[in-house]
């Protein structure tokens, strides 16, 4: 009887072999030879699995997004009941890779953003990456705020309707400014331009004087 081979764990294998190789070469150094070598598979199982390497690329960023998402997401649900406030804060710690066993990722993530700048096809997937965390910070953002859900815009009175539309506003401007905020403090640890602890300071403050503000 043929041997059964899960298609998408040999994917998420290959993709992490990926993801080795990129930390320690940057993407001009994986080759379709040596992803086979490090998911210990041969060169056809890559090749059965992606059409082309920027598919394989491709793949592996969402891959990597994913675990930090499938992270946040663990320990939301793991921890004690929190506010929208602790949990955005966890949000943004989580995003911004600054622990110590999180700097390869680090490293992996910042090297796709700067293909990502001549590559359509990772830029692509990064903004979708970007685009879901940015719903989550939005909604987080939204119940720290008391908006909860949104009565149905006829029953609600005109200025009341425009009044949750500019809240609504504010929200995504400020969780646009929180993903940039925790992408930029990625870059300057990775280059030691800051400690991770001072990275942490910086976001705290950041959080800190957001709540001041509502």
């Amino acid at each position: 009887m043929p041997k059964q081979v899960d298609h998408d764990g040999r994917r998420r294998q290959i993709a992490d072999a990926v993801c080795l190789l990129v930390d320690e070469h940057g993407l001009e150094g994986v080759t379709l030879r040596d992803v086979a070598t490090r998911a210990e598979v041969s060169m056809g199982a890559v090749q059965r699995c992606f059409r082309t390497k920027e598919e394989m690329l491709r793949f592996a960023l969402a891959h990597i997004g994913e675990r930090v998402a499938q992270r946040v997401r663990r320990r939301l649900a793991a921890g004690p009941a929190q506010s929208a406030a602790s949990e955005l804060g966890l949000v943004a710690r989580e995003v911004a890779l600054l622990r110590e066993e999180h700097r390869a990722e680090a490293r992996i993530w910042l090297a796709f953003i700067a293909a990502a700048a001549v590559n359509p096809g990772l830029a692509a997937t990064l903004r979708s990456s970007y685009a879901d965390l940015e719903e989550l910070v939005v909604r987080l953002l939204a119940e720290a705020s008391g908006g909860g859900a949104a009565e149905p815009t006829e029953v609600r009175a005109e200025g009341a309707a425009d009044g949750v539309a500019e809240a609504r506003a504010v929200d995504r401007i400020e969780a646009r400014t929180v993903l940039a905020l925790a992408d930029g403090l990625t870059a300057h640890v990775l280059v030691g331009h800051r400690t991770a602890a001072e990275a942490e300071e910086v976001l705290h403050a950041h959080l800190v004087g957001l709540w001041g503000r509502r």
